[in-house]
């Protein structure tokens, strides 16, 4: 008896204490990272010039400052965050400017590098501002309509600037140029998990059976509304910007959250199918998208009229050429791709001079933040965080895919950057906005019950309105959950989706 006494007292005082906050695990792997920068940075160099870069030292020393202050950041507002997501961003970010800097190599009158690198540190310092002044996630929930008007503005801004590549979807004023898109989309990602978790027991059920011997159900106009209204709002980006990737990953990104707040599998294929057309639509309307569908279906057509390969056959080739092990850093030929290889290629060079096993590492890299951010989405109580960590995640998870997809021929090729490996500064700044949210997601769902009361109110005290435990009907459910008419699935159950 006294042995499972002494049992049940050492697991009671483990579950009080909660997980080990894993802070000395962070820094390790930051240091892990930052070196393995440093070591393609000297590969570059060795590969190019047969020496060390001149710039080495103070390449490491920038890279590894602004980790430490990331780090020392995460330790002291955030010490129960999950240790993995800022040694991914770190390592992903320098290997970007690795790759950058051997392009420009080859580009001496374009050089990308130093301004990349500024980009990363301003982007490194929003994170450290998130990290710092969000104290509690669930303020953001409070924004929700700000947060959709915001993004609204920085969609249609750039239709009323000069196309670049063919698409709008770009500010330039006086040598600047940045891409709103790109926060847009960190925006909409708060204003759907606001406006589902809100809405998410209306929107599991559907109206009136179509047919009666079919269980087809046609959903409700106030169901059937904000979806109509979210494909409007895709495939009118799609048709002003000619932006095919800003569209599927819009669309993309609500499908996949109506779905985790529903639990409905339904709702996926309704969204593939309005995606579907649309794309189908707008493809036989607009001459720009219709020419990369075109390009996509023949990538090898150029070749056979006698005009040279395209973009994307210089990419296939260049894959090609990296076999499992890649030629080395510095030794591919990538720069034929043109005037796209620092932004939507990038990948291609990765994928020739890093070969297949060095690809499937950064993919590796992608799903394992991507992973991070839906585990801490399953340990959140509130609907709300549930939903932004979910929705925060797809968005890495659907640009990877649609940007992978492009440049190997799996899909029509899209204007997108590569998560912190591209040359663009509103991709970079933008990622380390989505990072230090997801730091602060998982924070919260770490953080152990004694210690959820010291910064913010633990997840299960959200509510103002809240009742003693001696009150009569305490103990049971919310009158907005009502026991019966609750999904089986989605945020309002115990587990997501």
């Amino acid at each position: 008896m006294s042995n499972a006494g002494t049992l049940i007292t050492a697991e009671a005082s483990v579950s009080a204490v909660g997980p080990p906050r894993r802070r000395g695990v962070e820094l390790a792997l930051i240091v892990l990272a930052v070196l393995l920068s440093v070591f393609g940075y000297c590969a570059v160099g060795l590969a190019r010039t047969g020496s060390v870069p001149p710039g080495a030292v103070g390449y490491g020393a920038g890279l590894g400052g602004l980790a430490l202050v990331a780090h020392l950041a995460v330790r002291y507002r955030a010490p129960w965050a999950d240790p993995l997501p800022l040694p991914i961003g770190v390592l992903l970010n320098g290997l970007g400017l690795v790759l950058i800097y051997r392009l420009d190599l080859d580009t001496p009158g374009d050089r990308a590098a130093p301004a990349q690198l500024v980009w990363s540190t301003l982007g490194v310092a929003l994170f450290i501002v998130v990290v710092l002044a969000l104290r509690d996630h669930r303020v953001l929930q409070r924004y929700a309509y700000v947060s959709v008007a915001a993004a609204l503005a920085l969609l249609i801004v750039p239709i009323l600037f000069p196309a670049v590549n063919g698409a709008r979807i770009w500010i330039r004023i006086a040598g600047f140029s940045f891409q709103p898109g790109e926060f847009a989309k960190v925006l909409l990602a708060v204003f759907f998990a606001a406006y589902l978790a809100a809405n998410r027991n209306a929107l599991a059920y559907s109206g009136r059976q179509i047919w009666r011997f079919t269980r087809l159900q046609l959903p409700t106009g106030r169901v059937l509304g904000p979806i109509v209204s979210i494909w409007l709002l895709s495939v009118g980006v799609l048709v002003l910007e000619r932006d095919l990737g800003t569209s599927l990953l819009f669309f993309g990104l609500f499908v996949v959250m109506l779905y985790v707040a529903t639990g409905r599998i339904g709702w996926i294929a309704v969204g593939l199918t309005l995606a579907a057309f649309g794309a189908v639509a707008v493809g036989r309307l607009e001459p720009h998208v219709a020419a990369r569908i075109q390009d996509w279906q023949h990538p090898f057509a150029s070749i056979a009229a006698g005009e040279g390969p395209n973009q994307l056959a210089q990419s296939l080739f260049a894959f090609a050429a990296g076999g499992v092990l890649g030629s080395g850093l510095g030794l591919g030929h990538s720069t034929l791709i043109g005037f796209a290889v620092k932004s939507d290629f990038i990948l291609a060079t990765a994928g020739e001079e890093l070969g297949l096993a060095g690809l499937s590492a950064i993919f590796l890299l992608y799903g394992l933040l991507v992973e991070r951010g839906f585990r801490a989405g399953l340990a959140l109580r509130d609907p709300f965080g549930r939903l932004l960590a979910v929705g925060l995640s797809s968005l890495v998870a659907l640009q990877v895919f649609v940007i992978a997809g492009g440049v190997t021929g799996l899909i029509p090729l899209t204007g997108m950057a590569m998560p912190f490996l591209a040359q663009g500064g509103s991709s970079v700044v933008t990622n380390w906005a989505i990072v230090a949210l997801l730091i602060r997601l998982s924070d919260s769902s770490r953080r152990p019950p004694d210690e959820a009361g010291k910064g913010h109110r633990p997840p299960d005290e959200a509510g103002k309105d809240r009742r003693p435990p001696d009150e009569p009907g305490a103990g049971h459910r919310p009158p907005d959950e009502p026991g019966k008419d609750r999904p089986a699935g989605g945020v309002g159950a115990e587990g997501v989706g």
